[in-house]
């Protein structure tokens, strides 16, 4: 087989967006299918960014004062059906053990698609007092949500997340939480993966079921379709209510406590793929990145390449991610091959540039090459990781900023829809009428409502009465 056959093609995103994020997730081996519909097997490479990811959400969760708990992966019926409104809004999707070995079971056991009846059933047996407020747990774990249409990372029956469980003594006390973590999620997205988000409430049709309130936070795909990336609840006190979760308080009354839940799922790796990859492949923010700086050797087979690389790699490895691509495959090969990955900086060095004293650096974002002098390659593979970072978010804004149109009637609203996509901001009556006829018409739905309001119109988009909401709408993954 020739080294020509080992070269990975993309589909173009323009010609075939949902066949080039395919070859995207498999060519660069982020994932496999496995022989379950909807369940993805994700690779080493898929998981290493995910791991990345996991260390720095973890990170700041803790550092927001929570700890890590681990709740059972099954849940009985009975208990799931305790709060009504929340496994009616989950029923479709729930898988159910109905047979333990050979035995029918006497209690069908659904596998958690969340986890607040168990955080429930427990809060109840740990809470007693005021002085046991407030518990901030939360769980790494993986959920099964069956789902009609997959898609690997962005929707499949089984995915990885995180989820945030908190009890408190007073609603503005678990308000503060939910708001808390919903910046936490957005700074990740923003400052760890350069992804540009908004931030907003969530509408009566649209929040998480059982909850109170449902904060978002929204990003723009490059097809102009939004992604929810994260979603913070307050939940009130329903759940402390149906499952007994009360509190002595500070006068020595019992009170029932307020509750928050908050995730942030395996998901927002498809949102990486998308955001800032391209034709030729991933293309991943430096500070998730599995790999910052991948070494090849040019010429590798002449005396002192190969011990001129390990030597620095050795002498990069202790302030970056660094690899080295020793294998006898060709430069141009190799070159392919992590430009397909994503890998932020790739380092040549050859016989001409150890004679001369350089490397040549090539930045995977836009494809420069840098000749840059060994006894500096440090400090300039921290400017350009930087600036990779920071050039990954200025293209991504960019692109939201070009497709954010304000709208202000509903036949602007269809044209808007028929002929492109992105976000529209235009007014809402607050009615689930109106919201879910453009649902039905276009297709759109609302994303958030954002918490800085503007007044663009001072009547609905759809039914023209009066409207006090700015409302953030797109066609949605």
């Amino acid at each position: 087989m020739s080294e020509k056959q080992f070269v990975k093609s993309i589909t173009s995103r323009d010609e075939d967006f949902a066949q080039w994020y395919t070859d995207i997730v498999t060519k660069a081996e982020l994932v496999d299918y496995s022989s379950v519909r909807g369940s993805m097997i994700i690779r080493p490479y898929g998981y290493a960014i995910w791991e990345n990811i996991k260390a720095e959400l973890d990170h700041q969760i803790k550092a927001t004062g929570h700890e890590n708990v681990y709740m059972p992966l099954l849940i009985p019926e009975s208990s799931l059906q305790i709060e009504k409104d929340h496994i009616e809004g989950f029923a479709p999707e729930v898988a159910w053990v109905t047979h333990g070995g050979d035995e029918e079971l006497a209690e069908r056991l659904c596998i958690r698609p969340t986890s607040e009846v168990l955080f429930g059933e427990h809060y109840k047996n740990i809470i007693h007092s005021y002085r046991d407020l407030p518990k901030l747990y939360n769980q790494w774990a993986n959920v099964v949500r069956w789902e009609k249409t997959t898609r690997p990372f962005l929707r499949t029956l089984e995915f990885l997340w995180q989820e945030g469980h908190t009890c408190h003594e007073t609603e503005a006390d678990a308000e503060t939480e939910a708001r808390k973590m919903l910046e936490v999620y957005a700074s990740l997205c923003e400052d760890f993966l350069a992804i540009p988000v908004l931030k907003g409430t969530k509408t009566e049709k649209e929040k998480f079921a059982g909850a109170k309130h449902t904060y978002t936070i929204e990003s723009l795909m490059p097809d102009g379709k939004a992604l929810q990336s994260a979603t913070s609840h307050y939940l009130g006190d329903g759940f402390a209510k149906a499952f007994g979760i009360q509190f002595s308080d500070r006068e020595g009354k019992m009170q029932h406590v307020h509750q928050t839940s908050w995730g942030f799922t395996t998901r927002i790796i498809g949102a990486l793929i998308m955001v800032h990859g391209d034709d030729r492949g991933l293309v991943l923010p430096p500070k998730v990145a599995p790999t910052q700086v991948i070494i090849v050797p040019v010429a590798q087979h002449k005396a002192g390449v190969l011990d001129f690389a390990y030597k620095l790699k050795d002498q990069l490895g202790s302030q970056f991610r660094v690899n080295i691509d020793a294998s006898d495959k060709k430069p141009g090969w190799k070159f392919n091959e992590y430009e397909m990955k994503g890998v932020p900086i790739r380092l040549e060095a050859g016989p001409r540039d150890i004679e001369a004293g350089q490397v040549v650096l090539v930045r995977r974002d836009t494809g420069e090459k840098i000749q840059t002098p060994i006894v500096s390659v440090e400090e300039k593979i921290t400017e350009l990781l930087q600036d990779i970072q920071d050039n990954l978010m200025k293209m991504a804004k960019a692109y939201r900023e070009d497709h954010t149109k304000v709208i202000q009637s509903y036949a602007e609203f269809k044209r808007y829809y028929e002929e492109e996509n992105g976000f529209a901001q235009a007014m809402w009556c607050g009615k689930r009428e109106c919201e879910e006829k453009i649902k039905e018409e276009t297709s759109v739905t609302s994303r958030c409502i954002p918490f800085q309001q503007e007044r663009v119109a001072d009547t609905c988009v759809y039914c023209g009465e009066e409207a006090n909401h700015l409302v953030n709408w797109a066609k949605a993954y």
